[in-house]
């Protein structure tokens, strides 16, 4: 305990450090954006002095700062300036929508945005029409809540150039009608032929989308974050250069790790680009870096490109000839993760069906064997059918089980688009946090947002109680309250170490951030109440008052 004065005490609070060595305490020292002390309100105390900003915490929370594992920080602050779809579900909804960012931005060329839910469609398909009667006259394109979609209006399918002709590419699918028309949906890499087309965002537009996004994570506690996609997505533009220059001038206050996009048709070609791009965000002291490179395996279970082991069920429950997608070839995928993981670069795969999963575990043990055993700390995303033989191998492997908690319930998208067409054996396999925990895997949380919401505490709710969390937006029907795969349920502290110190660990932060240390830097979230005392069908309730990095306030509730 040292005896210099500090610049910020806590005091008087439910301090839950998330360090083994001392789970609770009461108060909590700052001196230069370093925690310096850690204890009782007695011990504490000592430090204050006349220039020390005291916060009684009244009994609330103050934690460690959220660290989402995986987030689009910057497409998803991009939408919430453009035609942000995110907090409607209905048909209705979007049209009004539509129609107002449409009559309030007449000078927009193309209407863009984002956020669209599948379930709201039949078969997960909105058709062209719609759009055009609100917007018959501009090129309109939405991608929808988890990216691998998008909906595209009959000017903005002319534009691109498809037609009933137009083959689907090797990576994706144009929705069609019976007579072969496009229909105005386009599944996955199909959306590139729209978005070729689309003007692209200046760096300027970016780096305020990026502003948007840190503003809005940070006001639900997130202090550091991966930005899951650096590069040329559909539907996601590159934002690399806007990263550096808000590094450079000052204005990005979270800690973000950039996941360098790994182009399907790139082959090993890429890697100096990437090695490029890594030495260009090495700046010492930056916030942001470009250590780990995005694999894309697969699909979604909702289109049916998930990558799975037995096909998909139809509509009767019987099989079908479709196994998903693997992006990949399983052999392609090998040689390039052992060319990543020699580089030193990080692997983070977006893995959902457990064809995918399997896929990726193999891909990662080929590189072990080949470059031996590293830090580099690769991690599956999503992880939402696992094999019961494969849980075991993410310890035995060292591959973090990078989760996204809130899809694990009873939602619409999940009773109506997901499990009549798993079947109850494959879907009884679905997000196994708690299974990989005991199986001794290694877990960071995280939002994937836009796909769905970056509240930390919503997605600790699910993770806690597999059930729907309160207001959620997209609501669950009868089955909202039943807990979706009971035994996956974990406790509350374990919830919260996968989005603090499993995160900074998954980032290489570990040493200087995600618990409450002496020694570490003050990241620090303070909540609305004690989040351990509330009943744990409260915790998606709870709220966030103040947001620190380095000890300075990025949010402040009482500021607005």
């Amino acid at each position: 305990m040292t005896t210099s004065e500090a610049d910020l005490i806590f005091k008087n609070g439910a301090v839950h450090t998330v360090d083994a060595d001392l789970p609770t305490a009461g108060a909590v020292a700052v001196r230069d954006g370093v925690i310096v002390a850690v204890g009782s309100d007695d011990e504490v105390r000592e430090l204050a002095g006349a220039r020390t900003e005291v916060v009684d915490l009244a009994g609330r929370s103050l934690l460690p700062g959220f660290q989402d594992a995986h987030v689009h920080a910057s497409g998803g602050g991009l939408e919430r300036s453009r035609c942000d779809l995110s907090e409607a579900h209905s048909r209705e909804e979007y049209l009004a929508i539509l129609a107002a960012s449409a009559a309030a931005h007449p000078e927009v060329e193309w209407i863009t945005g984002g956020g669209w839910a599948m379930d709201v469609f039949p078969g997960g398909v909105p058709l062209k029409e719609e759009l055009d009667s609100v917007v018959p006259d501009r090129p309109v394109f939405l991608s929808n809540r988890d990216h691998h979609a998008a909906w595209a209006n009959s000017v903005a399918l002319e534009r691109a150039g498809i037609r009933a002709g137009t083959p689907d590419p090797a990576d994706g699918r144009i929705e069609r009608d019976a007579g072969g028309e496009p229909v105005g949906t386009l599944q996955e890499g199909a959306m590139a032929l729209v978005q070729r087309v689309v003007p692209a965002p200046t760096v300027e537009a970016l780096a305020n989308g990026i502003l948007e996004g840190q503003r809005y994570l940070h006001s639900l506690g997130i202090t550091a974050w991966q930005e899951a996609i650096v590069g040329d997505y559909p539907v996601v533009p590159d934002c690399f250069d806007a990263f550096l220059a808000l590094d450079a001038d000052g204005r990005l206050t979270a800690r973000v790790v950039g996941a360098l996009w790994w182009s399907r048709d790139g082959g090993e070609g890429q890697i100096d680009h990437l090695l490029a791009r890594r030495e260009k965000a090495a700046a010492p002291g930056g916030r942001f870096r470009a250590s780990s490179v995005k694999f894309m395996q697969d699909g979604v279970c909702e289109n049916f490109t998930a990558a799975m082991l037995t096909p998909y069920l139809d509509r009767e429950g019987h099989a079908t000839h479709n196994h998903g997608t693997s992006f990949f070839n399983p052999e392609e995928l090998k040689q390039y993760v052992t060319r990543v993981d020699r580089e030193g670069f990080q692997a983070h795969f977006h893995a959902i069906g457990d064809r995918a999963v399997r896929e990726v575990l193999d891909a990662v043990e080929t590189a072990r064997r080949a470059n031996g055993t590293s830090d580099h700390r690769h991690c599956a995303a999503h992880i939402q059918v696992v094999h019961p033989e494969d849980l075991p191998r993410f310890a035995a492997l060292g591959l973090l089980a990078n989760g996204q908690p809130l899809w694990a319930c009873y939602e619409p998208q999940m009773t109506e688009l997901t499990l009549p067409f798993l079947g109850p054996e494959r879907a009884s396999t679905q997000y196994p946090f708690a299974s990989l925990k005991r199986a001794g895997a290694r877990l960071c949380f995280g939002s994937d947002w836009p796909v769905s919401t970056p509240n930390a505490l919503s997605e600790i709710h699910v993770a806690v109680n597999r059930t729907v969390p309160p207001d959620y937006a997209y609501g669950g029907g009868d089955a909202a309250e039943t807990p979706f795969l009971p035994d996956e349920r974990m406790d509350l502290a374990t919830a919260i170490e996968a989005f603090t110190l499993g995160s900074a660990y998954f980032n290489h932060l570990e040493e200087t951030t995600g618990s409450i240390t002496v020694g570490k830097r003050a990241d620090l979230v303070v909540l609305d109440r004690d989040v351990f005392s509330v009943p744990s069908s409260e915790i998606g309730l709870v709220g966030v008052d103040l947001t620190l990095v380095d000890g300075s306030v990025v949010y402040d509730r009482q500021a607005g």
